[in-house]
């Protein structure tokens, strides 16, 4: 009888679950929003006429991408950028970037001279590094013509890995007001700006230099100036004091330095949306793991990432957008001694069993938005996805990089693509 029942299950297992993911399939069909193309100059029109309210209400706006070298992503997230800009009267753009990177790229999409080459060059990240963000900044420098400075777009960076040319900032200032200042506490912020983070080690130098950077901190804000210049200067001496903070927890117990990069990146959001945003609006662009409104990597993990402290903090004012993806190609870093340390381009001909995108790809759309409540039982579901971090895509070994995800608990909406190719990398 046991074996007969076991027989039985066996048999009508497969016809359940065919059953189940048709039911699923439907279910994202009839509750997406299809989007019309990957055309960042095309507008949305499906989404605009079925926004959900959710999205609608929202003020801070955290859109991810699965990962840091597709295409389509940055297209999408240019789109979705415009349409913000023109609907909800989002004007501040804030990047996974450098602080450094705001100076040039405010100063040409205000008017300033430069070209496509010259303006890509602010960016510290590679990955920024291509004509799909470039047409990005021009289309608003050509938005912001004619506009008074209150009604421009402007850029903002929160990361904190780099420091370098702070320092530079800093002195400046002092020279052109003819402001004495420590000279000593000045050639810390020199060394702190200048010297790079050794990811291999652990280097208490860095510890060393803090009280210093903040002594410097007190002695200007005890000059009490007014203005821009000098408001800016305080917000640089922050950043250095984060890199230096954040070098010196690079080799602590895991996850300490990368919830403190992420911890800082909020701190930095805040302060822009407070002080740089006239309504409180702000799009964020990021890594699905940054922007998400759980925690980073895999369902249970808890590290406390960016997107975790917008939720906590703004709560239904943080939207977070995850993007996942089906098939297409894709860049991954390859660490090899005899050929040497290259990219190579993947082709993924199919989503991989067990994950969202298996499902997702049946759906009857090429790109669509879909936005998770609690009818949602399909994203409520622990699955598998893709994590592609800054390396891009690494398959040997792909357990490793296939992780498991309460989609429902991660995002408000996803975008699914369901074939994505390589940025445009030739700014010639």
């Amino acid at each position: 009888m046991i074996k007969k029942t076991i027989f039985i299950f066996i048999l009508i297992s497969p016809l359940l679950l065919y059953s189940q993911n048709k039911k699923n399939i439907r279910w994202i069909t009839n509750n997406s929003i299809e989007i019309e193309d990957a055309n960042p100059d095309s507008e949305l029109f499906f989404f605009k006429k079925n926004t959900p309210d959710k999205f609608a209400n929202a003020k801070i706006y955290g859109f991810g991408e699965a990962s840091h070298n597709t295409k389509e992503f940055f297209n999408l997230k240019a789109k979705f950028f415009k349409h913000l800009v023109k609907n909800q009267d989002v004007k501040v753009f804030i990047m996974e970037e450098s602080y450094q990177a705001e100076s040039g790229i405010n100063e040409w999409i205000s008017g300033g001279k430069g070209d496509i080459k010259t303006i890509a060059k602010n960016f510290n990240i590679g990955f920024w590094h291509t004509k799909e963000i470039v047409n990005l900044l021009k289309w608003m420098r050509d938005y912001n013509k004619g506009k008074v400075r209150e009604e421009q777009i402007r850029f903002y960076g929160m990361d904190i890995q780099i420091g370098k040319e702070i320092n530079q900032e800093i002195r400046n200032f002092f020279n052109a007001k003819k402001i004495t200042i420590d000279k000593k506490l000045l050639t810390v912020a020199d060394s702190c700006a200048n010297k790079k983070i050794d990811f291999r080690k652990k280097d208490g130098w860095w510890q060393i230099q803090i009280p210093k950077l903040n002594k410097l901190k007190q002695q200007v804000l005890n000059l009490k100036l007014e203005g821009k210049e000098y408001k800016s200067l305080i917000r640089g001496i922050d950043y250095l004091i984060k890199y230096t903070e954040y070098a010196s927890h690079i080799k602590d117990e895991y996850p300490k330095s990368t919830e403190f990069r992420d911890l800082k990146m909020f701190e930095n959001v805040k302060w822009i949306v407070e002080n740089e945003s006239k309504n409180g609006k702000a799009f964020i662009w990021a890594h699905n793991e940054h922007i998400n409104k759980r925690e980073m990597y895999y369902t249970g993990s808890n590290i406390i990432n960016l997107g975790r402290h917008l939720k906590d903090y703004y709560n239904e004012d943080y939207y977070s957008v995850g993007f996942d993806f089906g098939a297409g190609k894709i860049s991954g870093f390859v660490v090899n001694k005899k050929k040497g340390n290259h990219w190579k381009t993947y082709h993924i001909k199919k989503p991989f069993r067990k994950t969202y995108a298996n499902t997702l790809m049946s759906v009857n759309k090429d790109i669509y938005f879909i936005e998770f409540n609690d009818t949602s039982i399909f994203f409520n579901k622990k699955s598998k996805y893709l994590l592609i971090a800054g390396g891009g895509y690494q398959p040997k070994p792909l357990h490793r990089i296939l992780i498991n995800k309460v989609y429902a608990e991660a995002y408000d909406g996803l975008i699914f693509v369901k074939k994505i190719s390589k940025p445009d990398y030739n700014l010639n």
